[in-house]
């Protein structure tokens, strides 16, 4: 394990990745990133890392407000629940709606409140005919979980973000999708980011996890039910560069959609692509990197940049993060209280 020193600086570069991928791919979700849009990011980007000028910050969207609900619910004085968790997340939706929440999770908060939160997985249960939602939605917000964890082994920590994930997506590709952020997250805490980033054990381990999981869901759903460890030989392969890992190749073969299989390894590729020699050799470097390039993608912008962005603030601690960037997104000083705070409740 990484020294204390290190590991808060860890905290608070995931949960910073968090809100800058989120506030920065936010304008950019939907468009089409051909090479004139990705000269526009570039030159957006480098304007808000560089020299300080007074403007309104950039609003962070869905994703890090369900962050901080996440946050908020396992530093609960009476615990984590699901009671708290949907609580959280429907007075943080009816306090400001506009944050771009999609259609059926606003769904799940007004039967929520509706039902003042009797049953805590029933609206979530009843979504899509009974299927449940795969989205990337509880991928997004995980993040805090995996601090949370830090010190626990991964069965607590798979548990606890089942627990979370069911509140608003039941569908096991979504939280399945969430899983495996949440461990490449733990395992970004985990490695010294002054040694070089050994990218195949990096995987192999996540792989040897994911495959144990949809093991155990091939047996009590009797089918074949393999789709991350496929996503993760993809990633593989693309690193390798067995296949061509140009922006269409990743795009066809990975994909970067709102849906969770569809983004979570996606986000994970973008890190691990972007993220090249060691800390001192990189500097900043590989962080903005991950964030540009995540955004470059196009599509769910906002989350695959954010998703991406707290794998590298883990990996790298917060010195990464450029102070000037930081300035220009919504409570940024918030997001470094929550993190602080996780670190101290580490058992």
């Amino acid at each position: 394990m990484v020294d204390k020193v290190l590991l808060k600086s860890k905290f608070r570069g995931s949960l910073f990745g968090v809100l800058v991928g989120d506030c920065c791919g936010a304008p950019f979700e939907g468009q089409l990133m051909d090479s004139g849009s990705k000269l526009v990011l570039k030159n957006y980007l480098d304007k808000l890392e560089g020299p300080f000028f007074k403007a309104p910050y950039k609003k962070f969207t869905d994703d890090t407000a369900l962050t901080i609900c996440v946050a908020d619910a396992l530093l609960d004085s009476n615990g984590f629940s699901q009671k708290q968790l949907a609580k959280n997340f429907v007075l943080e939706y009816y306090k400001d709606p506009r944050r771009g929440y999609g259609a059926a999770v606003v769904d799940v908060f007004a039967k929520l409140r509706t039902s003042k939160i009797a049953d805590p997985t029933g609206p979530a249960y009843a979504q899509f005919g009974g299927s449940g939602s795969y989205g990337n939605g509880a991928a997004m917000r995980v993040a805090p979980i995996a601090l949370f964890c830090a010190n626990s082994d991964k069965t607590r920590l798979t548990h606890l973000v089942q627990d979370a994930s069911l509140v608003t997506h039941t569908n096991l590709l979504g939280i399945n999708g969430a899983i495996l952020q949440a461990l490449a997250v733990r395992q970004c805490l985990q490695l010294d980011p002054n040694s070089t980033l050994d990218k195949k054990k990096y995987l192999s381990e996540l792989r040897e996890d994911i495959v144990a999981l949809e093991k155990k869901n091939d047996a009590e759903l009797d089918k074949d039910y393999n789709a991350y460890e496929r996503q993760l030989n993809v990633v593989e392969s693309l690193l390798d560069e067995k296949v061509e890992s140009s922006d269409e190749n990743v795009l066809n073969m990975l994909g970067h959609s709102a849906q969770a299989l569809y983004s979570v390894p996606t986000a994970l590729f973008c890190f691990l692509k972007c993220t090249s020699g060691s800390l001192k050799d990189s500097n900043q470097s590989s962080f903005r990197n991950t964030l540009e390039y995540a955004i470059s993608l196009g599509g769910d912008t906002d989350t695959i940049a954010s998703m991406a962005c707290a794998l590298s603030g883990a990996y790298f601690g917060e010195s990464v993060v450029s102070e000037n960037l930081l300035k220009h997104c919504e409570d940024a000083d918030g997001i470094q209280n929550i993190a602080d705070k996780l670190f101290n409740s580490l058992e």
